[in-house]
């Protein structure tokens, strides 16, 4: 197991992933908290729910269950869960413990948030792409309509942890989803993690979780060294959204039914190595480099049916636009990326057009 320090204004935490992690639970302090509600989604409960309490020790604790997908992100779902609360007698005490991937920590870390003008929560990330990114951080959110994470705020959890063999019953679609996020790390960190994506990419599987061991803490040690240097996306911390800024505007034109997340995003760093190499800041040869990869992960749904018009004004809504112009974060080389917000729209287009080209 590999621990990561992480600095917040409200508190420090620990990042805690390899195997065994569930078990640093049984030294948490558990006796502080009135109750205990595990937040999670049905089938994953069934399957796993017993080992987890078997590896933490957790006593005594209530389960609420949330359908799968993205439209649990939603102001609606935030209300019945705090309402299921209510009635089980959850209190400014109570101990949130949001057992899930992406959805589960973005809604159960808000409704932590919000709940009695806050409670405790602890994150137990189920899913690759929750385990490197999302969980870690403190971000949480709900959509409102077509717009992705339009109302959260920054609440960390008061622990993470992320055990690796729950990775073994994912789909093969949502292990590769979250491989796209290890990507978007890698081209951060620099050649040496790229390198070693590269070398062992394609031994990568459900079924094989060994060779994502070594991986695992080193896409995490990405996102925690930049939250530690700007936990509230001041400055530095936009550079994680590499990838995103397309891939959001994808996922909502296609209403978040077509995409997992980790989908849209590769579709995203597709495109954003397209704008830097025709913005003439990403050479050739690197550009492949990143394409390659993401392309070795497995075939995208298409998009060759969507309207760059309309991904064009999708694109002006993303929330890290300041004054209507859009962050872009676009990669110099691998390890290193440039934030502007100076592209013109033309090559905006015509970059989301060369990726158009390559989609069945």
């Amino acid at each position: 197991m590999e621990v990561f320090n992480i600095r917040s204004k409200q508190f420090n935490y620990q990042v805690v992933v390899g195997e065994g992690a569930w078990r640093t639970l049984r030294n948490f302090p558990h006796d502080r908290y009135s109750s205990i509600f595990v937040i999670t989604e049905g089938p994953l409960w069934k399957r796993w729910g017993k080992s987890f309490l078997a590896d933490s020790k957790l006593n005594n604790t209530k389960t609420f269950f949330v359908p799968p997908g993205e439209r649990s992100k939603s102001l609606r779902a935030l209300g019945l869960l705090a309402s299921q609360l209510l009635k089980q007698g959850a209190d400014r005490r109570s101990l949130l413990v949001l057992f899930g991937g992406g959805v589960i920590g973005d809604l159960g870390g808000f409704l932590a948030s919000v709940y009695m003008r806050g409670v405790d929560c602890i994150h137990v990330p189920t899913t690759i792409l929750s385990q490197v990114d999302s969980s870690i951080g403190g971000k949480t959110a709900v959509n409102l309509g077509e717009m992705k994470n339009l109302i959260g705020t920054f609440y960390p959890g008061r622990l993470v942890l992320s055990e690796p063999r729950v990775l073994s019953s994912l789909s093969q679609r949502n292990f590769r989803s979250g491989l796209y996020e290890v990507v978007k790390h890698a081209i951060l960190d620099g050649p040496g993690f790229f390198k070693q994506l590269e070398t062992g990419i394609d031994s990568l599987s459900p079924d094989n979780i060994d060779p994502l061991l070594p991986i695992l803490p080193r896409a995490v040690r990405v996102k925690a060294r930049v939250v530690n240097r700007d936990e509230r996306e001041a400055n530095l911390r936009v550079v994680l959204n590499l990838g995103h800024t397309f891939g959001h505007a994808i996922e909502e034109a296609t209403h978040y039914r077509r995409f997992v997340h980790g989908e849209a995003v590769g579709w995203g760093l597709l495109a954003i190595s397209r704008l830097g190499q025709r913005l003439g800041l990403l050479a050739l040869a690197e550009g492949e480099r990143i394409e390659n990869l993401v392309w070795r992960l497995g075939p995208l749904p298409s998009i060759r049916d969507l309207s760059p018009a309309r991904i064009l004004r999708l694109l002006h809504q993303d929330k890290k636009a300041v004054g209507g112009r859009i962050q872009w974060v676009v990669p110099e080389r691998i390890g290193h990326v440039r934030v502007t917000d100076d592209v013109p729209r033309e090559v905006v287009e015509a970059a989301f057009r060369d990726i158009q080209r390559f989609s069945a």
